[in-house]
């Protein structure tokens, strides 16, 4: 269901086709301001945002808000499974709106994220998890930058 909702029509209303309901089924309150934020996530297509470029559109819009809220609802939607948390370590939290399984290339210099183009990349001879694990999924991550950047940058 999540999986569909990404790159729906946005109503008139300005919010994703449906959002409301969704939101219920999933025990989160439906908040204008949430809702604002899910229109910028989901009405575009597959994206991936952190909370300081998603309050930038925000302020933009002139919808209300605040920087706290959008890490919280970030927060609440990636826990509800409407978006997918990107393991990257550094000071900049990434969030995907493609909740399947795929794989990211992180471009170091530019603190950005983008896919994997699908099937260009296989993964292979992965061990057994531990005693008393199961495995929940694959997805690799691709550090990459600039070739004219020195490294250690």
């Amino acid at each position: 269901m999540v999986a569909a909702m990404t790159g729906r029509n946005l109503a008139s209303a300005g919010e994703p086709c449906g959002m409301r309901e969704m939101f219920a089924e999933r025990g989160l309150r439906v908040t204008q301001p949430r809702l604002a934020l899910a229109a910028l996530l989901f009405g575009t297509g597959p994206r991936h945002v952190s909370a300081e470029s998603l309050y930038g559109e925000l302020v933009r819009t002139g919808a209300p808000g605040s920087l706290s809220s959008v890490y919280r609802t970030l927060k609440d939607l990636s826990c509800a499974g409407f978006l997918k948390r990107v393991p990257i370590y550094g000071a900049t939290a990434w969030f995907d709106t493609h909740v399947g399984p795929h794989h990211h290339f992180y471009a170091e210099d530019e603190d950005r994220v983008f896919d994997v183009p699908d099937g260009r990349l296989r993964v292979g001879n992965i061990p057994p998890p531990p005693d008393g694990y199961e495995l929940a999924g694959v997805e690799v991550l691709l550090r990459i930058r600039r070739r004219d950047q020195p490294e250690g940058i």
